[in-house]
């Protein structure tokens, strides 16, 4: 299969209809080109029609990649090279248009695929690590950080690359070595100073986190990034509107408090309960 060729690909609507007709139990995919569906469901990933994105494209996605295992091993692999090379950085560096929301949903694709290489091992060493670094490098590019769009439905690209990296995290070829690589850059996109999260952003970039500390990494890491909070705060203060500062502290905040949450049945974090605990109060 070539995701890339101009073979038949089914407009919006089209596949709206195909789409709906499948999950309604009307048609089963044993009744369709499956790699035509496959393909024009890529195609329109980042659809604005937020029915078609969310309910239709992602939702059937994990019904066929995850819960009826229907694609194969090798157009999973071109699946996961499409999005790295075509879709994940469509429009990197916009800001509130809408190639926010190819690139959003297509890093929920990426941890379809990287749960099914999880449970099934058919990725290559070379594949993980070229899907953790364009993670990373994802990351620190996106800036277009909505969570809600009004009239179009969620973007919530930091949300979705998190969920994307906790599959990373859990993949067996990614040694706990490379936690700190990993840890920085989506410790780093809390720290926004154009908008405040509201969406529960702060939740879902903690889930990996919490999943490196989990597998190893060691504590005293996150606690040097708290105790390094306020003198960052510190430094960015002149450099900021005021504005934009308490956006900043009010992100900051927001994520400790939630961290604090995470990690408050665990003894074994108490050490990074009171680095949160001090950071808090000097803030």
């Amino acid at each position: 299969m070539n995701l890339q060729s101009d073979k038949t690909v089914l407009c919006e609507n089209d596949l709206k209809v195909l789409l709906s007709e499948i999950k309604s139990g009307q048609k089963a995919w044993e009744d369709i080109d499956l790699v035509m569906a496959v393909r024009s469901m890529c195609t329109h990933i980042g659809s604005k029609d937020s029915v078609l994105r969310d309910k239709l494209i992602y939702t059937l996605f994990f019904q066929l990649i995850i819960e009826d295992n229907l694609l194969e091993s090798d157009l999973l692999k071109e699946m996961l090279q499409n999005c790295l090379n075509h879709l994940l950085f469509y429009g990197i560096g916009d800001k509130e248009t809408d190639t926010v929301f190819t690139r959003a949903f297509t890093t929920l694709l990426i941890a379809l695929i990287l749960f099914r290489d999880n449970e099934e091992d058919f990725l290559s060493q070379m594949e993980v690590d070229q899907v953790r670094d364009h993670l990373i490098r994802y990351i620190n590019e996106e800036k277009d950080v909505r969570g809600y769009v009004p009239e179009k439905g969620w973007a919530h690209s930091i949300a979705h690359v998190a969920d994307a990296f906790d599959e990373l995290i859990k993949n067996p070829k990614i040694n706990r070595d490379l936690y700190p690589e990993i840890l920085h850059p989506i410790w780093n996109k809390m720290f926004v100073t154009d908008s405040v999260y509201l969406h529960d952003e702060d939740e879902r970039v903690l889930t990996p986190i919490i999943e490196m500390l989990n597998r190893g990494l060691e504590s005293s890491k996150i606690e040097s990034l708290v105790d390094g909070i306020k003198l960052k705060l510190e430094r960015k203060k002149p450099e900021l509107d005021e504005e934009k500062y308490w956006l900043l502290v009010s992100n900051t905040k927001t994520f400790l408090k939630s961290f604090y949450i995470k990690i408050n049945h665990s003894s074994k974090y108490d050490s990074i309960r009171v680095s949160i605990e001090k950071c808090l109060g000097a803030l």
